[in-house]
């Protein structure tokens, strides 16, 4: 199962971290690409490819400036949308079923105000509580949660820079470095 997260609504002025961070804890969580609509900002692809060039992997951002016809060309390839709303169905409620697709998954993360339109191209509208929180927050936990957990744990073998766990202090191990 592929998994990719569509930002709506991008900003350069209010969302420039916020759409950083969630192409981050997308790559971080085991999604293979972050797809935004809005303004168009390089920043973000040239901090993503910072971040994979140090520690590895092939996630990829991609820019859209139609995100309905994205999503709609998802569903067409058979792929499953599942939107994160604080209106949707609790995700304990319905991560089984989830689970249990074998298709792609387009998870979508909302910007500015979400259109009706969306919550009705999903095939799932799922919610990570209803109350207010951060869409990076969320779509951290709904990663975990579609992934079991799965997609924090990989490493990369092209990764130059790997954290080697520590029960006190931290070591940070540079693999360009000849011991």
């Amino acid at each position: 199962m592929e998994i990719v997260v569509l930002r709506l609504h991008h900003r350069i002025t209010r969302d420039k971290r916020m759409s950083s961070h969630l192409a981050l804890v997308a790559r971080a969580f085991g999604a293979s690409k972050i797809v935004y609509s809005g303004e168009y900002d390089n920043r973000i692809e040239q901090t993503v490819a910072q971040i994979v060039e140090s520690w590895g992997g092939n996630f990829n951002v991609e820019y859209t400036q139609n995100e309905r016809q994205y999503i709609k060309e998802w569903k067409r390839e058979g792929g499953v949308v599942v939107h994160l709303t604080m209106f949707g169905i609790e995700i304990d409620d319905v991560i089984d079923d989830l689970r249990k697709v074998e298709k792609d998954v387009l998870v979508i993360v909302g910007g500015a105000k979400v259109e009706i339109e969306f919550y009705h191209l999903a095939d799932f509208n799922i919610a990570i509580g209803h109350q207010p929180h951060s869409e990076v927050a969320a779509l951290a936990i709904c990663l975990d949660k579609i992934t079991g957990g799965k997609g924090r744990k990989k490493r990369y073998s092209n990764a130059r820079v790997e954290i080697e766990p520590c029960k006190k202090g931290k070591k940070v191990i540079d693999k360009r470095r000849k011991e």
